[in-house]
């Protein structure tokens, strides 16, 4: 059998992995901080009857750091971060981080995200604030007060460029690689009152949907030709 087959359908696998990316980004168009998923693909070459000839690896599926537009709400427990920046939370026994910054506060003063997971400080400390103390002001670099009265400080975080992001529910990621502390709040600040929405470009997706269709549609129909050149291939052979 020819390698002409294969090769289509390497490519009808890349399409199907691509086509899975799509579906979350869109699902996710309006979840508050996530980060679209984007598939990395390459070439393989290998040897076949003697020449080289080229597949399409399924890809590999990364996170994008893309940052999403910052909208206001009016919220003081409302908070986004404007450049690289990722706020850490508790998530069982594993620290998770996310840019989706709205938060609520439990009747004991944590600070928590809408699925309840407390808000973690610079030492990676749940965020306790006085539930009977009046608004919670939130500088631009995350430090807290009420009534003019410092608090404490939410932790921003760095997480390396390099690092392999797992992702777990909603916006919410891990990194293999530590992250770390903020220590230039110029080029990554806090805003009180804002959330980022999804770095997700709906016309972009859509795009891409579009031409997906039409390449996975090309490599079937490369498919259909050759298992067409084939049978005919057998039945001018003949048996014997």
């Amino acid at each position: 059998m020819g390698s002409g087959l294969y090769v289509s359908l390497s490519a009808q696998l890349a399409a199907d992995k691509r086509l899975t990316t799509i579906a979350n980004n869109v699902a996710n168009l309006n979840t508050a901080g996530y980060r679209a998923e984007e598939v990395r693909f390459e070439e393989m070459v290998s040897k076949a009857g003697g020449q080289d000839v080229s597949f399409t690896s399924t890809g590999e599926t990364y996170t994008s750091r893309k940052s999403g537009p910052i909208n206001p709400t009016g919220n003081p427990l409302d908070i986004a971060v404007e450049g690289k920046g990722w706020f850490a939370v508790r998530d069982g026994a594993t620290t998770a981080y996310t840019r989706d910054g709205r938060m609520n506060m439990s009747p004991e003063g944590e600070l928590r995200t809408l699925s309840g997971r407390p808000i973690l400080d610079a030492s990676g400390a749940p965020v306790v604030v006085d539930p009977t103390g009046g608004t919670v002001r939130i500088g631009t670099d995350g430090s807290i007060s009420q009534n003019r009265r410092a608090i404490g400080r939410i932790g921003l975080f760095l997480i390396p460029e390099d690092a392999k992001l797992t992702r777990r529910d909603g916006a919410l990621v891990v990194p293999d690689k530590p992250a770390a502390l903020v220590q230039n709040y110029n080029r990554n600040v806090v805003r009180q009152g804002f959330v980022e929405g999804a770095n997700v470009d709906a016309i972009t997706e859509m795009t891409r949907l579009i031409a997906l269709q039409r390449a996975f549609e090309m490599a079937a129909s490369a498919v259909s030709q050759t298992e067409d050149s084939t049978s005919q291939t057998i039945r001018e052979l003949g048996p014997g």
